[in-house]
């Protein structure tokens, strides 16, 4: 019978030990601790029944239910472990060798039957990246990237290869999720001025011209990053490079892609420049969350058809977390940031809670969707090593210190399947805690001694944008554009600063409060002697523009991206604003 709540998972340098999750926090007796510095790698199954761990002699198997030692393999070098979906192989890598007359190493991956023990198949697997086979969820595929290629094969029987992709330098693949039909995308990087591309196929039609389900094609790629969504009907490709040849970053360019399996393709416009820096999916596949652009970066939620649903405003954030039920969501900031995090109902877009986590270089959410672990691992950072598990309503219910002249490796929760755990509603009253919570000191901004006796202003080096719905009003098909949520605001903004100017003339009248940001932009030159009619006047007319350069392109034969249609879609009704502007000068 599986515990009650999920087991969390301890290497350091004190050794590799089990404790027992919420509300308990004692040192389990599923898995003896095992002392020593040699340990250096673990794994659970994908239900959590299995553990395997490597103790530098040995890699071991055991059934976390029955306690019992299912196997013990003589494999002290391996850094790699990984089980199949169904617990029917365990994978292990250890660091490829050669000898010094430099004749071909020994296969460093195998693949053992995890019922009998027997190796069922050993390849030479050069690099660490991508070591680990990867299966579909029944286990009726596998897949490997060899030689850039992709080969397949069926019901675990490595002995024939089933099927190959094969396209000029294949330089990765991802299996889809899910059940039949399986899918498959890969990445070819582009050479010779050829463009990049990611290409959908469905197994096993590989052959000939119109066999892929979508493809999408860019410049600016020197890696991607493809995710899946969970029902296997689209993914997303983040596209970056390592140099940002404009100088605007440090962290190279990167692009959004979405591709989905019906063909239809697209580049998620981000309203804010900058890197991206997480995208992530929510459970339900129907909408998914990106972070990105210049800090104090802006997080956005974006429906399918890559239409803004949701902006989160602007904050210290670089990483998003959905939780396993996806009712919930954090936007944290870690590594060089100071650990802020928001917890937020995303089916109410409400804000439950704002906890901190200093220093932490690790989040993961419990699979009961209700806690959530931090910690601070080595050798990321070598003091102040620890964890912390939270209620996703900000209280910490446990916390735990490694001693000064210890160190934490890594810890992590017991994975349980999906449905194991029901959702529960959310609540927004922080749960009881017996953890004291420390309140972050925030430092004081420097004032020089000459401005120290006097008034403090409120000067920012950011404005900070406030969340807001994007999702269409009543009446409204579609939600705002960024172009016009900026002309919008600065409409409002000129429309407060003519009240002021008038309340300064005339006293009688009442002016009308600003907005907390007034942009200071150029007047154009005056046509109707309105610059609020005048801007709109240019605005629309840049618009037209855009739509004649996108006609003619559309003329010569390029192939236009979703958006880019939908535009020209739109050029009757702005020419009708255009008219019925001007006949009102």
């Amino acid at each position: 019978m599986a515990p009650s709540t999920p087991l969390l998972t301890v290497r350091g340098s004190e050794g590799l030990y089990m404790v027992n999750g919420p509300p308990h926090f004692t040192e389990s007796t599923v898995f003896p601790r095992e002392s020593g510095k040699n340990c250096k790698v673990y794994t659970f199954s994908k239900d959590g029944t299995l553990f395997a761990w490597g103790n530098g002699e040995k890699v071991n198997i055991i059934n976390v239910t029955n306690k019992g030692l299912l196997h013990s393999f003589d494999l002290p070098k391996t850094v790699c472990l990984e089980f199949s979906p169904k617990n029917t192989v365990l994978a292990t890598w250890q660091p490829y060798t050669t000898s010094k007359d430099g004749t071909a190493g020994i296969p460093n991956l195998q693949l053992y039957d995890v019922k009998t023990g027997a190796c069922l198949k050993s390849f030479i697997q050069k690099k660490m990246q991508n070591w680990c086979p990867s299966w579909s969820e029944d286990e009726m595929l596998c897949a490997r990237n060899v030689n850039n290629e992709v080969h397949f094969f069926e019901n675990n029987n490595f002995s024939a290869i089933a099927n190959k992709l094969h396209l000029q330098k294949i330089n990765d693949f991802v299996l889809s999720p899910g059940p039949q039909p399986y899918k498959v995308a890969v990445y070819v990087p582009g050479s010779k001025g050829a463009p990049s591309f990611v290409r959908l196929y469905q197994y096993p039609n590989f052959g000939g011209p119109h066999a892929a389900l979508a493809n999408k094609s860019f410049f600016k790629a020197d890696k991607v990053t493809m995710l899946w969504n969970k029902k296997a009907t689209a993914v997303l490709v983040i596209a970056s490079t390592d140099v940002d040849k404009t100088g605007a970053s440090y962290y190279g360019e990167q692009t959004l892609h979405y591709i989905a399996t019906n063909g239809e393709s697209a580049v998620v416009q981000l309203p804010k420049n900058g890197p991206i820096y997480d995208v992530v999916w929510n459970s339900s596949s129907t909408e998914f969350c990106a972070v990105y652009g210049f800090m104090p970066a802006k997080a956005t939620i974006f429906n399918l058809k890559c239409d803004p649903v949701f902006d989160f405003g602007t904050g210290p954030r670089n990483a998003a977390y959905y939780s396993p039920h996806g009712h919930i969501l954090v936007l944290a900031g870690f590594g060089n940031l100071r650990g802020q995090m928001e917890v937020w109902d995303v089916k109410n877009y409400k804000l439950i809670s704002k906890p901190v986590a200093s220093d932490s270089t690790y989040f993961a959410w419990c699979p009961d969707g209700e806690h959530i672990l931090t910690a601070t691992c080595a050798p990321r950072l070598r003091v102040n090593n620890g964890y912390k598990i939270w209620h996703y309503t900000g209280s910490i219910l446990h916390k735990f210190d490694v001693p000064s002249n210890a160190e934490l490796w890594q810890v992590s929760w017991q994975p349980f399947l999906d449905g194991i755990f029901p959702a529960k509603a959310i609540t927004y009253q922080a749960v009881p805690s017996e953890v004291p919570s420390k309140e972050p000191k925030v430092a004081t901004a420097y004032r020089p001694p000459a401005l120290r006796n006097k008034p403090v202003t409120n000067s920012k080096l950011h404005e900070e944008e406030p969340p807001q719905n994007m999702k269409p009003h009543p009446g409204n098909d579609k939600p705002l554009s960024k172009t016009a949520l900026k002309n919008q605001r600065k409409h409002e903004a000129k429309k407060a600063a003519k009240q002021e100017a008038k309340s300064d003339k005339g006293p009688d009248l009442v002016p009308t409060p600003a907005p907390q940001s007034i942009p200071q932009n150029t007047i154009p030159q005056s046509v109707s002697g309105d610059p609020e009619i005048d801007k709109k006047i240019k605005n629309l007319k840049k618009k037209l523009k855009a739509i004649e350069q996108l006609k003619e392109q559309a003329a010569t034969g390029k192939q236009l991206e979703k958006n880019q249609l939908e535009k020209i879609q739109k050029e009757t009704a702005l020419l009708q604003e255009l008219e019925d502007l001007e006949l009102g000068l």
